[in-house]
């Protein structure tokens, strides 16, 4: 009677057990064993851009240093939405992340009278990657040596002088409400669909002036296809370290910079945010990896999911403040 009831006790016992085990088993495995299968990485825009550059040089080195699998996925479409959109509802069990930027996430929210996400409520910050500030460039052959000459030349003939950059309501487009506003100044605005149409216009003379990011222009700089009259962040870029700021040129509180970083859904584990935090910031602190970053035009950047939160919380209001004021709207 006692060896039965022993042995009907053991097998009571094996049998929570067991069961107990199947249900822990898949949490445990996916927490511990993370990543165990390939990580998708959204870029909002198409390839070749900042953006993609970007997230191509955090993925390779992931893949070298921990043989994980990033797989990029580039899904351009309403400024950058649709790609953030499909992050924001994907599961959250770190497996699809989000390149996100100041556009899409601090600028689009008072852009577009309807947003499908919220960038605070439906996506977690993980870490910030880089940034990199607008630089305002002409010709070679352009009578502009200094955004001062632009200025003086412009208060000397209002709205004649034309300025293009890439998009209604994106970084540069603001930015240059900021500087014109700062320097007291009216430029003609040419918005373009695209950099590679805008740089042509630009070199042949038929706008005066363009604003975009510094990844965007290195390359046409260094080969001296075009001139950098200076750059809208609180300190010089390392990458053009003879271009003075805005600040420097005599106009205050006109900084502004494009900020790149990776999102994952809301609700994300916190041990997967955290090793994902950790190794992208080991990426970031590789020397060939933040070469490259740099070589792109960007200022390398890393900390902690909580520091990139509280940058988005603060860009959110002072960016739409800036919307607002500028009269954009896209529907």
């Amino acid at each position: 009677m006692t060896v039965r009831t022993t042995l009907g006790r053991r097998a009571c016992l094996i049998a929570a057990a067991m069961a107990v085990s199947a249900f822990a088993t898949p949490s445990a495995f996916a927490q511990g064993a993370y990543p165990n299968k390939p990580i998708r990485l959204v870029v909002p825009f198409p390839p070749g851009g900042g953006t993609d550059l970007i997230a191509r040089t955090v993925a390779q080195k992931l893949t070298e240093t921990l043989k994980w699998t990033i797989v990029i996925d580039n899904r351009p479409g309403a400024g950058g939405n649709l790609g953030v959109d499909q992050v924001a509802k994907a599961p959250a069990d770190g497996y699809t992340l989000v390149m996100g930027q100041t556009s899409n996430l601090a600028i689009n929210p008072a852009l577009y009278s309807k947003l499908p996400y919220d960038p605070l409520k439906d996506l977690t910050p993980v870490v910030l990657v880089s940034n990199s500030p607008i630089v305002f460039a002409v010709s070679e052959s352009s009578p502009y040596k200094t955004f001062g000459d632009v200025v003086a030349a412009s208060k000397g003939k209002p709205g004649k002088l034309t300025l293009g950059y890439s998009g209604n309501g994106t970084v540069a487009h603001l930015s240059s409400e900021i500087a014109e506003n700062a320097a007291g100044i009216e430029l003609q605005h040419v918005p373009y669909k695209g950099a590679a149409q805008a740089l042509t216009d630009l070199v042949s003379g038929q706008i005066d002036i363009y604003a975009s990011s510094i990844p965007t222009l290195i390359g046409q700089i260094r080969n001296k296809k075009i001139r950098a009259l200076a750059v809208t962040s609180t300190k010089r870029s390392e990458q053009l370290p003879d271009t003075p700021t805005l600040a420097e040129a005599g106009y205050k509180n006109s900084d502004a910079v494009s900020w790149f970083g990776i999102l994952a859904p809301a609700g994300t584990p916190a041990a997967i945010v955290k090793t994902l935090n950790t190794e992208i910031n080991k990426v970031l602190q590789n020397p060939d990896s933040a070469s490259k970053l740099k070589a792109d035009g960007g200022d390398v950047m890393g900390g902690t999911p909580e520091a990139f939160a509280a940058l988005l919380k603060a860009d959110l209001p002072r960016w739409g403040k800036i919307v607002k004021e500028s009269g954009a709207t896209i529907d």
